[in-house]
């Protein structure tokens, strides 16, 4: 008898997970270029030929993110949110399904994407992936073109205050990511006003 989909497919995110878990690991102790796909494959217990199947590229074993599904989560946000609120919805789902393993494993891929020359190029193809798909799926909640300037540029805002709040992250893993995050996307949701310190009597 043939396994469930289900099933077939749960076994795939385990391995998958165990992979990129371990190539990780191997990172953080002797250093992204002194790895080789061979040590992860051993570490992980599988054949290198499976770790190349799961991820193409060495690079793809730090880009490829495992965090929980937030594309499901945004398409499942209510239609009259703004696309900022509905992002920040979406995100701080997201967040609270990760474990805090997966939260430590995320701070050390942001560590590697910034620290690793060979990662940088990938990394900024990562970023132009991102803000492809996400402008992709907000032109469709507003029923315009993703080619639509509005569009673009509501995308760009929001990938720029995420990203900045995340390379904060990276560098001190001990802020309260989702606090933090939500704060940022209530900011630009308000039109990003700067407030004025107040100024001690003269």
């Amino acid at each position: 008898m043939s396994e469930r989909p289900g099933l077939r497919e749960r076994k795939k995110a385990k391995t998958r997970a165990l992979i990129q878990k371990e190539a990780l690991r191997l990172f953080r102790e002797q250093g992204y270029a002194a790895t080789t796909v061979e040590q992860i494959a051993e570490a992980a217990e599988v054949a290198p030929s499976t770790v190349s199947r799961y991820f193409p590229t060495k690079e793809d074993l730090v880009l490829v993110d495992q965090f929980p599904s937030f594309l499901d989560a945004l398409r499942a946000a209510p239609p009259e949110l703004n696309p900022v609120q509905a992002v920040r919805v979406a995100m701080l789902q997201a967040l609270d399904g990760q474990t805090p393993e997966e939260r430590a494993d995320s701070v050390e891929r942001e560590k590697l994407m910034l620290t690793v020359p060979e990662l940088w190029a990938a990394s900024l193809e990562n970023i132009r992936r991102v803000l492809t798909i996400l402008r992709d799926e907000l032109a469709a909640r507003a029923g315009r073109d993703a080619g639509d300037p509005e569009i673009r540029n509501v995308t760009g805002a929001i990938v720029g205050v995420i990203w900045a709040l995340w390379f904060d992250w990276a560098k001190d893993p001990s802020k309260e990511v989702a606090g933090e995050l939500d704060r940022a996307l209530a900011h630009l949701d308000a039109g990003l006003p700067i407030s004025r310190k107040d100024q001690s009597p003269g």
